[in-house]
């Protein structure tokens, strides 16, 4: 008796230690030639392997999975099949295009894995994932809260500079998911401007939009587009594409002569070293990151420091500093819990404060549709002489707006 009893013992021990072996697995979806995957698949193994040095979460390592999604909706939809059915992964997380999202979404419901996801800002995929999806989290803001909150910051920026102007906005669109529904938006929000409410009253008098293939889609010429908004000539101009985007657009900007007071990119991404061109000088941009939060965030300036000593480079998208909360936040949810079973680990998530490198505190809350949604606004920053500068919000501002954006001559 005493044998079959030191037997289970034992038994029980190994079968303990094989489970303190067993990794968490996380299975990471992101486009990793675009630089908005490849630098958030970066930070998040950084964030990976530091927690693993630090001893893993419950005395279990971490393994992350990371499948490439190409951009394309039917290659993101097989990376999560995949993830669940092949690799068999405890959570999902990761994410970027909305395009790609809406294809991926119905598999995550039939699953419905814990899913911490930092990209897809249309509202059509946070229709599409609907109100009872509680496994489901979603860190980046929707289209409609980055409207808001420009609108918030333009009319901050208007009453503290009263030579700055934004009456008539043009807004140029990719035409895909993530470009049309900030148009649908924007012109939301124009509808409510006009009956004197939302952010943008006050702020917004007239509005046009003209949508374009984006290069990162196989398109590449904006002329058209640009003539049409050099024609309207509106006192903010904002194009709302991809990485890809960014400096064709300005050269063929400057090749049409068409220089606005306001030049306003709104990628979810920028080529890196975007600010070594002569062409970013006053370029405006929206983004919930810049380098300098550095210098107010002990947060933001340890990821920065980290990022850099492991991959001897600097991250150009606040999709790394998403992609390093994205673990992190999940991680700091399983230490509350005290384990990873989805009722108690949802409502952990749901409660969590976590000091993030964006340079503020993620907390959850209820958006329009989903009940779990994290940042809820973007920032307004310019680049200035190679960096990022934050102009709004004006309590965490590292420079004075520059303004009218420089004309053309000597770039």
């Amino acid at each position: 008796m005493r044998r079959v009893f030191l037997l289970a013992i034992v038994l029980a021990v190994m079968a303990m230690m094989a489970i303190a072996a067993t990794p968490i697995k996380i299975g990471a979806v992101v486009p990793l030639g675009d630089i908005t995957g490849d630098q958030a698949s970066k930070a998040m193994r950084l964030a990976v392997e530091e927690i693993n040095a630090a001893g893993g979460v419950l005395g279990r390592p971490l393994e992350l999975i990371v499948i490439d999604d190409e951009l394309k909706p039917e290659k993101g939809a097989a990376a999560i099949e995949k993830l669940a059915t092949v690799d068999r992964v405890d959570f999902f997380v990761g994410g970027m295009s909305s395009g790609v999202h809406l294809a991926q979404i119905p598999i995550m419901k039939r699953y419905q894995k814990i899913t911490i996801w930092i990209g897809a800002a249309s509202y059509l995929c946070e229709n599409a994932v609907g109100p009872t999806a509680d496994w489901y989290f979603h860190l980046h803001p929707w289209d409609y809260q980055q409207g808001e909150s420009y609108g918030r910051g333009w009319s901050d920026i208007v009453a503290a500079y009263p030579e700055i102007t934004t009456d008539r906005i043009f807004l140029a669109y990719e035409e895909g998911g993530f470009g049309t529904a900030s148009y649908d938006s924007y012109i939301a929000l124009q509808k409510l401007a006009a009956q004197g409410e939302g952010t943008w009253a006050g702020v917004i008098n007239d509005f046009r939009g003209e949508s374009f293939k984006s290069a990162a889609l196989g398109g590449g010429d904006y002329r058209a587009m640009l003539q049409q908004a050099k024609a309207y000539n509106p006192d903010l101009f904002i194009w709302a594409g991809y990485d890809a985007d960014a400096l064709p657009i300005l050269q063929q900007a400057k090749e049409i002569g068409f220089a606005p007071k306001l030049f306003v990119g709104a990628p979810p991404g920028w080529p890196a070293h975007f600010g070594d061109s002569p062409l970013a000088e006053g370029v405006t941009l929206y983004g919930m990151w810049a380098p300098t939060l550095n210098k107010v965030s002990p947060v933001a300036e340890h990821f920065w420091n980290a990022y850099i000593e492991r991959y001897k480079e600097e991250p150009a998208t606040y999709f790394a500093p998403l992609g390093y909360t994205n673990i992190y936040f999940l991680v700091e949810g399983i230490k509350a819990a005290g384990t990873i079973e989805k009722a108690a680990l949802i409502k952990a998530l749901a409660e969590l404060e976590y000091d993030s490198p964006i340079g503020e505190v993620l907390t959850i809350s209820p958006s329009n549709v989903i009940k779990h949604q994290g940042f809820t606004a973007q920032k307004i920053l310019q680049w200035q002489n190679g960096e990022q500068q934050v102009i709004w919000p004006l309590e965490l501002k590292t420079s004075e707006p520059e303004y009218p954006f420089p004309k053309w001559e000597g770039r």
